[in-house]
């Protein structure tokens, strides 16, 4: 991070509401760093799990190259 260049997130948790939902949340502003949008794929079986959608990352990658966080961040799965 010292040298400018982005870093991207994909995250794949099962405590991502839980206590690590304020590490996910101290990340977020920070210049620099970029999530690969995602949410709860199954907030009735795991309601703290939180996974990135995966086929977002080329995109991701190209808009935070351009220092850009790709929108939205928050999605919703499908069933």
């Amino acid at each position: 991070m010292r040298n400018g260049k982005p870093v991207i997130i994909a995250l794949s948790t099962n405590d991502g509401l839980g206590l690590n939902f304020k590490n996910i949340g101290t990340l977020m502003p920070n210049q620099n760093v970029y999530f690969v949008p995602f949410g709860q794929d199954d907030s009735i079986n795991k309601p703290c799990s939180l996974v990135a959608d995966l086929s977002k990352v080329p995109e991701t990658i190209e808009m935070a190259l351009k220092h850009h966080q790709i929108q939205p961040i928050l999605i919703q799965h499908e069933p």
